[in-house]
């Protein structure tokens, strides 16, 4: 795992609370994660979300994935922990506006220490958001804490990929995506197994670099202006941003950082 110490849980929440929130939304639509619906649809499909079950969406944002399993998963009832109260309460008026609000219930809290009832949920859930957590090995215990037996650990994330990161790629890459560090293949399925998990699947997406080519596509040729707004009209920081992420599909691109998707059950 490549880790940094100047990056904490504040500095995230306070990054989600203003425009950088705006700009990954505006990049990559309200499920800000990679392969949107299509990725979200793999994921439960692959892991065997559907009618009736009970789920647990860690760093869940504004809902979009919870939204997503309720509307074309049928699940039943979905709670979203997050530690960030802006998106929170857009989430929050998201769900009432699609009369979904009986059904999604969002908790404030650290997604290690989520406070909710043991052992009561048929799955866990999350999707390109626990780069965001420092102590991933909690994590995954505490979802373990909260399933079921037999119950399902579904998400993607963004991992190292298996050429590996350099210490300053690494140290790049954090800096500009926030994280506190980045687990690999080898890092999650070790945590998994340690907490009690079977693993079903640990592999690749192989979205990671075309995906990129889309975003910077998508800024380059529709968004420039919209992406301007969000950064208070600064050239200088659009150029930044921009190549930051031209920096990123070159770490895709050399098989350095993916998108990996992993699905495990409750012994």
């Amino acid at each position: 795992m490549k880790k940094t110490l100047d990056n904490a849980l504040e500095i995230v929440k306070k990054a989600y609370s203003g425009n950088e929130f705006y700009l990954w939304e505006l990049l990559m639509g309200e499920q800000i994660h990679i392969g949107g619906f299509k990725s979200s649809m793999e994921l439960a499909t692959r892991a065997r979300i559907g009618k009736g079950m009970k789920g647990v969406d860690f760093c869940c944002c504004t809902g979009a994935g919870m939204r997503f399993l309720i509307k074309f998963r049928d699940v039943s009832q979905m709670v979203g922990v997050d530690a960030t109260d802006a998106v929170v309460e857009i989430g929050k008026e998201r769900c009432r506006r699609l009369g979904l609000h009986d059904k999604v219930k969002f908790v404030i809290a650290d997604v290690c220490d989520s406070g909710l009832e043991s052992g009561s949920f048929d799955f866990v859930w999350g999707e390109d958001a626990w780069c965001y957590v420092e102590d991933k090995q909690r994590l995954i215990q505490e979802a373990f804490r909260l399933l079921k037996p037999g119950g399902i650990i579904a998400f993607t994330d963004w991992v190292e990929g298996i050429a590996g990161l350099t210490g300053d790629e690494s140290d790049r890459l954090l800096s500009f995506m926030k994280f506190p560090n980045v687990q690999n293949f080898a890092g999650y399925q070790r945590d998994l197994k340690l907490a009690g998990f079977d693993i079903l699947a640990a592999e690749d997406t192989g979205r990671f670099a075309p995906y990129m080519d889309l975003y910077l596509k998508m800024v380059d040729s529709q968004l420039y202006m919209d992406v301007l707004r969000l950064l208070d009209y600064n050239l200088g920081l659009f150029d930044y941003f921009a190549k930051e992420m031209f920096f990123m599909k070159e770490l895709a691109d050399s098989g350095k950082i993916a998108q990996g998707l992993f699905i495990a059950v409750k012994r």
